[in-house]
């Protein structure tokens, strides 16, 4: 059966859902070195923060795994979640990119994965809408 969603929006989908699983893994073992955070990284409130994206996050994930999923067998269901999925994942980075503005502190190093969780999600949108709601 042809997948329901089409490679490149498989591809973004799948690297942005096992990055966000990979970072949390990465971030609960505390296994970034300190001088590799972000300014202020114990702060308490800056945790606090940071947490707070892990319930998006974690939404992101799992609708765009079992998107992946459904788009494997051919379920055209594949597209609404799709279509979410990347939603949340720019609202994600959009979040973080606006947060670092406002405190105008400016780190290639989370501004880039930030922007890219902003731009990618808008470019494969509309692939995810011209896929057609059937597939034979």
């Amino acid at each position: 059966m042809k997948p329901v969603l089409p490679p490149t929006v498989r591809l973004v989908m799948l690297v942005v859902d096992l990055g966000f699983l990979a970072y949390w893994a990465v971030t609960g073992l505390h296994l970034v070195p300190p001088d590799w955070l972000y300014r202020d990284a114990a702060d308490p409130v800056l945790v606090a923060w940071n947490l707070s994206f892990l319930p998006l996050d974690l939404l992101v994930s799992a609708s765009g795994l079992t998107a992946l999923r459904l788009s494997r067998r051919g379920d055209p269901r594949a597209r609404v979640l799709a279509a979410g999925s990347l939603a949340l994942t720019s609202a994600s980075g959009l979040m973080a990119v606006a947060f670092w503005a406002l405190r105008g502190d400016f780190e290639p190093g989370w501004w880039a994965p930030n922007l890219a969780l902003v731009i990618a999600p808008l470019v494969v949108f509309p692939r995810v809408l011209a896929a057609p709601a059937t597939v034979s």
